[in-house]
């Protein structure tokens, strides 16, 4: 590993770490509040006023990691978002998988972290932030509301990140209020990871804490969003073509 590599590696690491920590420990909370006050899920019948506070802080979390570290690594914090630049050879195959595995780990991190601020509540009754969809959503219907929600969100990462056209300076707010905005619909609907690193780490350290197995479940976050990354990144550049999207500048260029 180059110094280089090691530098975005870690950039990876930290990013997605703060995005799971602070993320999905909204989630917790959250759920501990309403656990408390004798009602079961996030919000009365999955409210709507507390899934706009969760998407608020996952989209601000990813809008702030992007000024911090778009600048060194790009903060793709996704493995779909990597993997849709990959295809549309925006990042070196090697590279993609130092950043996924970062990625992993720091999602990972961050719900051990969680873990030991919050205590076993955050396992027992919070799931330490696991999606799984909601009443009554078939397992098609999730995995296509996440393929529709990264598409989205990969469609924004290209028009405002990679596209060289893009106003300078608007990438990070951009991507994460379209996080909020996705998570803020979604969010009832199948808890909206749009990201496999999200789900990964609260499912593997759930397991690992004696918390809800929701394995069976991981598909829907891990092909949807890959899918929906890979679509979307090939649809932007089929409607870019000829308009000057061939390499990425920053925050998101690889070098």
């Amino acid at each position: 590993m180059t110094c280089n590599i090691r530098k975005k590696f870690f950039a990876e690491l930290l990013g997605t770490f703060f995005l799971v920590f602070f993320g999905t420990g909204s989630a917790v909370v959250t759920l501990l509040i309403s656990e408390a006050a004798g009602v079961t899920g996030i919000g009365p019948l999955g409210g709507l006023g507390d899934w706009i506070a969760i998407a608020l802080v996952f989209g601000l979390t990813v809008m702030i990691c992007i000024y911090v570290f778009g600048k060194i690594s790009g903060a793709h914090l996704n493995p779909a978002v990597t993997i849709g630049l990959l295809v549309t050879k925006n990042i070196a195959l090697v590279d993609s998988i130092y950043y996924i595995v970062a990625q992993v780990i720091g999602a990972c991190l961050g719900s051990i972290c969680l873990f030991l601020c919050l205590g076993a509540p955050a396992v027992t009754i919070g799931g330490l932030g696991a999606t799984a969809p909601g009443l009554g959503v078939s397992y098609f219907q999730a995995m296509f509301a996440e393929f529709l929600g990264t598409f989205f969100l990969m469609m924004v990462v290209m028009g405002v990140a990679v596209d060289k056209k893009a106003e300078p300076g608007f990438a990070g707010i951009s991507i994460g209020m379209t996080v909020a905005a996705v998570i803020a619909v979604l969010g009832a609907f199948t808890g909206a990871s749009i990201n496999p690193a999200r789900t990964f780490g609260p499912y593997l350290m759930d397991t690992l804490l004696g918390g809800a197995n929701l394995w069976a479940f991981f598909p829907i976050y891990l092909v949807g969003p890959i899918l929906g990354a890979i679509c979307a990144a090939f649809a932007y550049a089929y409607l870019a073509k000829d308009s000057g999207v061939c390499e990425l500048p920053q925050p998101f260029k690889d070098e």
